[in-house]
C-alpha cells in the first residue's frame, strides 16, 4: 500500500491530472453554488428565443429556442449530469465489487456461475440495452441510474474477481482463514482494502462514461422530462442545428470538458495509486 503523504506528490507529477483536477473542481463547484448565483429558472421563458451568445448583457449565453437562458441550463444542467455520473457509477461498482469478490473468493462452481451470468451482459450492447430499460420503466433520473449501473458493472466484476484470484493465494489471507476469521470479514477487511486502487481508477472512468450515455438519452428523448441536464440542453438545440448551432455546441463543449477532465483525474490516480511506479 502506498503511504498517504505519497499521494499527492505522485498525482502532481502529471501537469494534465492536476489540469483535469483543476477543470473539475471548477464544474464541481459551478454545480453547487451556481444556482445560488446566477438563480434564473433554467425553464422559465426570460427573454426573446434565440437570442445569440452575447447580444444580451443579462443573458450571457443567450437564450434557446424557447426563450430560456441558456447560462441557467448550463448551470443546473451541470448538477444533473455530474449526479447521474457519479450516482450510476458508484452503483455499478457497488454490484461488480460484490460480484467479482464472490466469484474471485469461491472459485469453482460459484465463479463460473456468476462470470457466465457476467458473460450475458458484456454480449448484450450497453447503449440499446439502456434504451430499452429506460423505454420500459418511464424517463426519470432514478431510471436512468439504474439502467446505466445495469449496463456498466460487468468490467468491474472482472477486474475485482481477477485481484481476489491472486489475493486469495496470498500467506495473509489463509492466516486469517486458519485463525478462524469469517468469510465476510477476510473479503472487506483483508482482500478488498488491497484491491480499491484499481477500482477507484475504473470507478472514475465510469463515470464519465455515465456522463456520455444519459447524454446520448436526453439527445434521443429519453432524459427525464423534469430534470435539465447538458444532453437535454442538447437534445433541446438539435432541431435548430443550422440557425442556431450554439444551443447545441455550449451544452456538448461542456460535456467534453467535464468528459476530458475526469479522463486526465483517472490517469493520475492510475499513476499515484500503482506502487510499481517510483
Amino acid at each position: 500500500m502506498i503511504a498517504r503523504l505519497g499521494f499527492w506528490p505522485r498525482f502532481r507529477k502529471s501537469p494534465t491530472a492536476v489540469l483535469g483536477l483543476g477543470i473539475l473542481v471548477a464544474i464541481i463547484v459551478l454545480a453547487i453554488v451556481g444556482p445560488f448565483l446566477y438563480g434564473m429558472d433554467p425553464w422559465k421563458m426570460a427573454t426573446t428565443p434565440f437570442q445569440w451568445p452575447g447580444d444580451d448583457p443579462a443573458h450571457p449565453l443567450g437564450s434557446d429556442n424557447a426563450g430560456r437562458d441558456v447560462l441557467a441550463g448550463l448551470i443546473h444542467g451541470a448538477r444533473v449530469s455530474l449526479t447521474i455520473g457519479v450516482v450510476a457509477a458508484s452503483a455499478a461498482v457497488f454490484i461488480g465489487v460484490v460480484v467479482g469478490a464472490v466469484a474471485g473468493y469461491f472459485r469453482g462452481f460459484i465463479d463460473d456461475l456468476l462470470m457466465r451470468f457476467t458473460e450475458v451482459f458484456q454480449t448484450i450492447p450497453h447503449f440499446l440495452l439502456v434504451i430499452v430499460l429506460v423505454a420500459l420503466l418511464q424517463p426519470s433520473t432514478p431510471i436512468i441510474c439504474a439502467a446505466i449501473a445495469i449496463v456498466s458493472w460487468p468490467p468491474v466484476a472482472r477486474l475485482v474477481r481477477g485481484q481476489f484470484l491472486t489475493l486469495r493465494q496470498r500467506a495473509f489471507v489463509e492466516s486469517c482463514v486458519v485463525i478462524g476469521m469469517s468469510t465476510p470479514r477476510i473479503i472487506f477487511t483483508q482482500i478488498l482494502p488491497n484491491c480499491i486502487a484499481p477500482i477507484i481508477v475504473t470507478g472514475s472512468i465510469m463515470v464519465a462514461s455515465a456522463i456520455l450515455i444519459e447524454a446520448g438519452l436526453s439527445f434521443l428523448g429519453l432524459g427525464d422530462p423534469n430534470s435539465m441536464s447538458w444532453g437535454a440542453m442538447i437534445g433541446f438545440g438539435r432541431q435548430s442545428l443550422r440557425t442556431a448551432w450554439y444551443l447545441a455546441a455550449i451544452p456538448g463543449l461542456a460535456i467534453q470538458l467535464t468528459v476530458l477532465a475526469i479522463s486526465f483525474v483517472s490517469e493520475g490516480l492510475n499513476d499515484a495509486l500503482n506502487p510499481r511506479l517510483g
